[in-house]
């Protein structure tokens, strides 16, 4: 556990996903879990770019070739995918930005921090072959599809600061 990204009040998960640490019921990178679940509502919300800010920020405290790196990459490219699709309606951006993302989120744990990545991957190899997939397509975290709220706006406010 790095001490730059501990937070003991980052709260607990709704299972048992990697990332968790069951035993001292705390998270390896409490930080990472902060993020995600910020990134993960803003996303199902629609904000595309505020969830790439949310995954952005926290990958700059990872060095290359961790799994913690690669996942917070491979979602930053999620999320910049799905806003060239939505926003700009750039469906080559898309998937560009997917091919990438099922490059660095190959290997990553199924349940990584919450995050259902084999539901991801998945998605993303059908929006490389119909982009309308993710017009209904919300990320599931601890099980649910969660959506933002203001608390989601005001932590991704602050990275701006």
């Amino acid at each position: 556990m790095d001490d730059h990204t501990r937070d003991l009040s980052v709260a607990p998960p709704l299972g048992d996903p990697t990332g968790w640490r069951a035993d001292e019921r705390v998270w390896e990178h409490a930080t990472l879990r902060r993020a995600t679940e910020h990134g993960v509502r803003l996303f199902n919300a629609g904000d595309y770019h505020e969830s790439h800010d949310c995954f952005e920020d926290e990958w700059y405290n990872y060095g290359g070739g961790s799994v913690e790196s690669a996942f917070l990459h491979g979602m930053v490219q999620v999320a910049a995918g799905a806003y060239k699709h939505v926003d700009f309606e750039d469906d080559g951006g898309m998937r560009s930005l997917f091919e990438t993302a099922l490059q660095y989120l190959r290997g990553i744990p199924g349940d990584f921090y919450g995050v259902n990545v084999d539901d991801v991957r998945e998605t993303l190899r059908l929006a490389l072959e119909d982009p309308a997939v993710l017009d209904s397509w919300r990320i599931e975290l601890d099980g649910q599809r969660v959506t933002a709220y203001e608390a989601d706006y005001e932590y991704v406010e602050s990275l701006e600061h």
